[in-house]
């Protein structure tokens, strides 16, 4: 259980800050400004939240407890000498990436295939969760850029590639299951 009874600890003015296994490094470290664009995500996905209901409101909200899972896996790194934590660390598990690939499915079984790219755009929650699905793209590519150098779950990278996906279907279906998608038409404005 977490207890925050004090906000700021004035510990990270000198721009430090602390992984989840109790190391220090400097905020602008690849680590941190992989999993802070985890909670970056996280906070879209809040506000795609304010347009859903229902169904897809509940699966926001399932996403949104995956990636604070998500944001505690990448900021407490596999081995490290100094690991001062009494708890295992929290890892994402294959079944979180499952459970993204079967919603995908059955949201895929209400859209007609596309036939051409389309925009970010249509009802507030579709473009909402096109904004998800870009910013979830760029902590994919800082987690994977991670792993090249530091150790990485590699069922993080899987869950942020498969989710990037779910924003996209699930963007669709938010356009009237794809019928109000907003089509690219290649050189339009030339």
């Amino acid at each position: 259980m977490v207890v925050l009874s004090k906000i700021y600890t004035k510990t990270g003015d000198a721009g430090e800050t602390a992984l989840g296994n109790g190391v220090r490094v400097a905020k602008h470290s690849l680590r941190v400004s992989a999993y802070g664009t985890v909670d970056e995500t996280n906070a879209t996905v809040g506000l795609a939240r304010q347009h859903a209901s229902g169904e897809m409101d509940a699966a926001l909200k399932r996403i949104s407890n995956d990636l604070f899972d998500l944001g505690a896996d990448l900021c407490t790194p596999d081995r490290h000498l100094d690991d001062t934590r009494d708890y295992p660390a929290l890892r994402m598990i294959e079944p979180q990436v499952l459970r993204l690939e079967a919603e995908i499915d059955a949201m895929n079984t209400k859209l007609t295939p596309l036939r051409s790219f389309i925009l970010p755009g249509g009802s507030a929650l579709a473009a909402q969760l096109h904004l998800c699905r870009t910013v979830c793209r760029r902590a994919e590519r800082l987690v994977v850029e991670t792993a090249t150098m530091e150790d990485v779950n590699p069922e993080a990278v899987r869950y942020l590639n498969r989710l990037s996906d779910w924003f996209f279907v699930a963007g669709r279906i938010a356009n009237n299951d794809g019928k109000d998608d907003v089509l690219w038409v290649p050189g339009l404005t030339r």
